[in-house]
């Protein structure tokens, strides 16, 4: 392939690569890593809701949401990092909220 269009092509991934949250930097790797956390969070929706932590839960949402305004913030914006906490809070904060509601409400003291 050869062109405008081959050279439109090689120019994006030449951008993407070059980026400064690309792949050659921490920026890239660390919310993709990261995102072991949300597939954890989202395996703790089929445990037993007596099984699940509320102090852990809750510290997931608060990280969650803190980083979400701290990746916009920062230079660069790591919008994949934004990805990562919001979906850690948001899953965390379901995990805790309704799992643990709807325990309590099967089980009144």
């Amino acid at each position: 392939m050869s062109g405008p269009v081959a050279s439109a092509g090689s120019s994006r991934i030449a951008a993407f690569l070059n980026h400064p949250a690309g792949p050659k930097t921490v920026f890239f790797w660390a919310p993709l890593m990261k995102w072991g956390l949300v597939a954890a969070g989202l395996k703790d929706l089929s445990r037993p809701a007596d099984k699940l932590s509320v102090s852990q839960n809750l510290a997931l949402t608060a990280t969650g949401f803190i980083w979400v305004r701290w990746s916009l913030v920062i230079t660069p914006v790591n919008y994949s990092l934004a990805a990562f906490a919001s979906m850690t809070g948001l899953d965390s904060s379901v995990t805790v909220g309704f799992r643990r509601s709807t325990y309590s409400s099967d089980f009144p003291d």
